[in-house]
């Protein structure tokens, strides 16, 4: 016995702790359910209102100031009371969070019994008559399952969901009592397939619907969003709560912003990105969809938050020269360099192949090193890897050469053109290959990267040159390396596009469009493309329109997204592999819920093969083996290449199958369904389907069930276990197994050298395979190197956004402040006082008379004007600025900045104000509330248009112009000066990359250089929004009236595109083809469905008029 086991007999695992901590509230909540059970059904939703009453009850003082404290930022008060008022906000939002907590804790038990006994009811009435409530007579004029007889609303157990009628048939077992209860505790619950993962999901749902704060479930796809919506809907719906689905209505629209405020929301996790960065482009409030991040539940958590975290959301836009890109120039050059390599490649494994067979292993490794370094995936070499003792030979030579810091490397790569390293993904060209592109080229450093720093330096120390000349010579450096930067990069990524991307496994073309494959589903990444131009490499490659370059208006990664939630959970049946990256990065602990049911599935172990073609073979005689005992197979592969050639093998023998793979995902759907069916054969890759049950007729279980034959193992373990995880549903009989070979991709990155050597000594044949707990188990190893290697890659890149998501918090929170306007006066006065400690600081150089010309230049700011002169609070006098510290001088700034921009404004207010009093006098009683004006406001060079509440101006005596002003400039300064930060960023994150080549890290560099970006932004748009308040005025002619405005400006969304950049990993979700349900309609005179005996066009029709 190890020690792990004898630590696991003292303490016990960690699930068995996880259940012993949730079970007494377990127990709370059967007590309770005796007792709700026994209500009748108006008395159960009264029980409802009871606990919505009690959570509101708790918080209600708070909520009451918080809204007080709202009020008062609206009035004229002093900036610091301002402050005080804001900050004492942050905390009572923070404070109410905590009492909603304490309170749903407190309810948990009864909550819980109210959603069990209300699935119970459904399930067994086929109607549910209660009084009617004006909710639901609402509902009942857009949903078919409810109906009013006069007062009382009678409820319908069927529904329409995701296209089909379903008749609800489920109650809660006391394990998904347990998930929910670990949902609501902010954990990911890890459950088994077909263990009812949506139906948990109700309890946490309802229970934190009932605060009014909103609850967002998270789905992969939007099949899945409207699916769920509509399937669960009903039963919070019977307890008077809100619910719609985002995926239903387009982007920015009223209908989208109503379905954020309802009580429970679903939707795709692109789509809740996407409406984060859109928000965060509007310019006035009404055009805000989001409210709180208070509580997310995410379904398939694992894919969302580990494969697609880390995959930017990017709303783009066309750019200047967007189509002056080099890939279609230099691509004769690359295929020349590759095709040269490729014929280098076939000899030199010629040469090896002749030299190992006459008894020369040591030049023949050699060879055969160089060749693997020169093309990895070369099929010829991967055979001939297959072969005895190639394996071993190979890891030998390139253990020697590895040593010592890779000292004798170049020994083996000078003679390649490139080197590729498949391992860590980088195509590295040598000078043999520069050589070889640059041969008919006029200048032979072409693609050769100037040494900056020993340039530069030779240029300062040439005395011959004047400051002047020195600063143009260095201008040439830095642009000539600019240039040669662009092209090396064009040329590596054409590179890597041609011997790392493989038509068919990672893209397919479609439409005259290159679509990623999603490695983990097989499915087309609809919308996404590869970073850093590797995407137009690949376009380039294949002959396919080269998209143009965009900008980047507004990122963030779903990472960073679901970070900003009060709460978040997540459900999946395969977490706990990754269970220390989602405590790493999310806090998150995994939790492993126990099946209703034991697992009766037998999981046998791989049987490894020398070569894919015997591997294949086995797999075809397996399946033939499986059919005629009358069992469904699902046979799982890894990419569409395997798919294709498993279905031809298949049509060979006469075996009638169905295909799922990125060519067919949109009859996932229908395949999935007929999955379990006697003696279907599905192909499918190692996650598809995930989200619908694969249900087994009573003649396959007594049959063995459903069987799984994966046809290689996956880098992750965790799509392994999704596979397998298809067979044995709820007790299900079934069996799953593994076929393995040595030319597989993971077993010749990272298999073991036991498992090479284990097959040389048996002497092996093709058709013989290997079977051992033994090698089950150094596979398993193997998956947990890529593992480990991907989270590496995955931490680096957190690394990276970890640093653009703080600034992009800070710029955004700057934003929302001016949006809102409430506490425009507070970043406002913290703008000028920033910028005046910049000026104050740099005043150490400058004479009195300098410094005074440069704020006077700038800020147009007086220091010696005659009232400042007057004041010793205001005037800088020569003494005091040759002896203050910079703190004194910025103080002085800006009070003076103050003084100016009180009198601007004060200017502003007496020239418009009597046009705002006329127009109200114009119009009268008939001027609404919400009427506006948009005004012209310069600074000397711009001019803006501000739109601005007339009758608020007037009550406020124009201070509402003064804040309306402060708003707009920023807002515009704001969103201008973060689209230039945001390209800046990305052209940073591409040169950094570079400093491999100074061995210096590049994200130290990016590191450094981004503060130093972010540093000069903030100065700069503190600059532009000072110095235009300091100037503004209203270019109005005397007696000329202000227009009544036109809408107020919007970002063109037309313009501009919703991408996803793939970086490492997909788990994306193509959008769905489910057939579209329309809502209930009732005819404009019919009778209106709520009851009131009126037409509809006069009751709840009215809104639709």
């Amino acid at each position: 016995m190890s020690f792990t086991d004898v630590f696991k007999k003292i303490f016990g695992t960690k699930a068995d702790r996880d259940m012993k901590a949730i079970r007494p509230m377990l127990d709370k909540v059967l007590v309770a359910y005796e007792a709700v059970d026994k209500l009748s059904d108006d008395e159960l939703r009264e029980k409802c209102q009871a606990l919505k009453d009690l959570i509101q009850a708790r918080i209600a003082d708070d909520e009451a100031r918080i809204a007080a404290i709202k009020d008062e930022l609206e009035k004229d008060i002093p900036l610091s009371q301002k402050e005080a008022l804001a900050t004492e906000s942050d905390k009572l939002v923070k404070k109410v969070d905590e009492k909603i907590e304490e309170a749903l804790d407190q309810i948990l038990p009864d909550a819980f019994a109210i959603m069990k006994s209300t699935a119970r009811r459904f399930k067994e009435n086929e109607t549910i008559r209660v009084k009617a409530t004006d909710f639901d007579r609402d509902l009942s004029t857009t949903k078919e399952f409810v109906t009013i007889d006069g007062d009382y609303a009678v409820w319908q157990n069927h529904w329409m969901a995701g296209g089909n009628e379903v008749t609800w048939d489920m109650v809660h077992y006391d394990v998904q009592l347990i998930g929910g209860i670990v949902l609501h505790q902010g954990k990911i619950a890890e459950m088994a397939t077909g263990e009812g993962k949506t139906l948990v999901a109700t309890l946490p749902v309802f229970l934190n619907a009932l605060a009014g704060k909103g609850v967002h479930v998270v789905t992969v796809n939007d099949y899945l969003s409207k699916r769920d919506s509509e399937w669960m809907g009903p039963l919070y719906m019977f307890h008077g709560l809100s619910v719609d689905c985002i995926d239903k209505h387009q982007p920015n629209s009223p209908a989208r912003r109503k379905a954020y405020a309802c009580n429970i929301t679903f939707g795709t996790n692109n789509e809740f990105g996407f409406d984060y960065l859109r928000d965060n482009m509007a310019v006035a409030m009404d055009d805000l969809v989001q409210r709180k991040h208070h509580f997310a539940i995410v379904d398939e958590v694992d894919s969302v938050l580990i494969d697609d975290a880390r995959t930017p959301l990017i709303i783009s836009g066309p750019v200047p020269r967007g189509e002056d890109q080099q890939f279609v120039e230099f691509k004769p050059l690359v295929e020349r360099l590759y095709n040269a390599q490729k014929t280098l490649v076939t000899n030199l494994l010629s040469e090896s192949k002749k030299l190992i067979a006459a008894g020369n292993e040591k030049d023949g490794g050699i060879l055969l090193f160089r060749a693997y370094k020169g093309y990895p995936k070369y099929k010829p070499l991967i055979k001939f890897l297959s072969e005895p003792g190639m394996k071993q030979l190979l890891q030998k030579v390139e253990n020697y050469y590895i040593q010592d810091n890779e000292r004798e490397m170049p020994f083996i790569t000078d003679e390649l053109y490139f080197v590729v390293s498949e391992k860590q993904h980088t195509v590295d060209m040598t000078d043999k290959g520069r050589d070889l592109i640059t041969g008919n080229l006029e200048d032979p450093n072409f693609f050769v990267l100037p040494d900056v720093g020993a340039a530069v330096a030779e240029v300062q120390k040439d005395a011959s040159l004047s400051a002047e000349e020195k600063q143009v010579k260095k201008d040439e450096i830095h642009a000539d390396f600019a240039l040669k930067s662009e092209r090396v990069h064009t040329v590596t990524q054409l590179l890597k596009a041609y011997t790392m991307f493989d038509r068919e496994i990672d893209y397919i073309i479609a439409d005259g469009k290159i679509k990623i494959v999603d490695e983990q589903t097989g499915r087309i990444m609809e919308g996404r493309r590869w970073s850093d131009g590797l995407h137009q490499a690949v376009e380039a490659k294949e002959n396919v329109k080269v998209e143009a370059a965009t900008q980047t208006f507004a990122t963030i990664t779903l990472q960073n997204y679901f970070r900003m939630y009060h709460k978040l959970s997540g459900m999946t049946g395969t977490a706990e592999t990754e269970a220390g990256e989602f405590w790493a990065i999310y806090k998150l602990d995994v939790v492993v819920i126990p099946t209703n049911r034991p697992i009766a599935r037998i999981d046998q172990n791989d049987l490894i093969y020398k070569t894919k073609k015997a591997k294949f073979d086995a797999v075809t005689e397996k399946v033939l083996e499986l059919t005629a005992q009358g069992r469904p197979v699902l046979v799982g592969t890894t990419d569409v290449e395997t798919s294709e050639i498993l279905s031809r093998m298949f049509r060979m023998r006469g075996i009638q199958h169905q295909v799922l793979n990125a060519k067919q995902h949109a009859r996932e759907a229908e395949v999935v369904r007929f999955a379990g069916q006697a003696g279907t054969v599905t192909i499918a890759t190692n996650m598809a389907g995930r989200g619908t049950d694969i249900k087994l007729p009573q003649e396959v279980k007594d049959a063995g069930g459903l069987a799984i034959i994966g046809t290689e193992r996956h880098d992750s373990r965790r799509v392994d276990r999704q596979l397998r995880g298809r067979s044995g549903r709820q007790g299900d009989p079934g069996s799953s197994i593994f076929y393995v070979s040595l030319e597989d991709k993971l077993m010749r990155l990272f298999g073991s050298e036991r498992i090479a050597g284990v097959v040389d000594k048996l002497g092996m044949k093709d058709d013989e395979a290997l079977e051992s707990s033994m090698l089950s188990k150094s596979i398993e190893n193997a998956q947990k190197k890529v593992e480990e290697i991907n989270f590496g890659s995955r931490k680096r890149l957190l690394e990276y956004d970890d640093i653009m998501n703080s600034q992009r918090e800070a710029i955004y929170s700057k934003r929302r402040n001016a949006l809102s306007g409430e506490r425009i006066e507070i970043d406002v006065m913290n703008m000028m006082q920033d910028l005046a400690l910049v000026y104050a600081e740099r005043a150490e150089s400058m004479t009195y008379e300098e410094f005074v010309e440069n704020v006077q230049a700038s800020l147009s700011v007086d220091l010696t004007a005659e009232e400042v002169a007057s004041s010793a609070d205001l005037y800088l006098s020569e003494e005091v600025f040759a002896k203050a510290k910079p703190e004194v001088i910025a103080d002085y700034l800006v009070k003076n900045m103050m003084l100016v921009f009180n009198r601007r404004m004060g200017v502003i207010i007496q020239r418009t104000l009597p046009i705002f009093k006329s127009i109200a006098e114009k119009e009268g009683v008939n001027m609404p509330d919400d009427a506006k004006i948009r005004i012209p406001v310069s600074d000397g060079r711009r001019i803006y248009p501000v739109v601005v509440n007339i009758k608020k101006t007037i009550e406020s005596e124009g201070r509402e112009l003064v804040r309306a002003i402060s708003k707009c400039i920023t807002l515009y300064r704001i969103d201008e000066s973060w689209k230039e930060h945001l390209r800046e960023m990305d052209d940073l994150k591409q040169s950094v990359q570079n400093a491999t080549y100074e061995q210096k890290d590049p994200l130290l560099i990016y590191k450094f250089e981004s503060f130093n970006l972010f540093s000069t932004m903030l100065e700069e748009l503190s600059k532009q929004v000072s110095a235009f308040l300091l100037r503004a005025n209203i270019p109005l002619r005397d007696g000329q009236t202000a227009e009544a405005p036109a809408a107020p400006r919007k970002p063109d969304m037309s313009r501009m595109n919703t991408s996803r950049t793939d970086l490492v990993t997909n788990a994306g979700e193509p959008k769905s083809k489910m057939p579209v349900h329309v809502d209930k309609q009732v005819g404009r005179n019919d009778p209106c469905p709520c009851g009131s005996g009126k037409k509809f066009k006069n009751c709840h029709g009215k809104a639709m008029a």
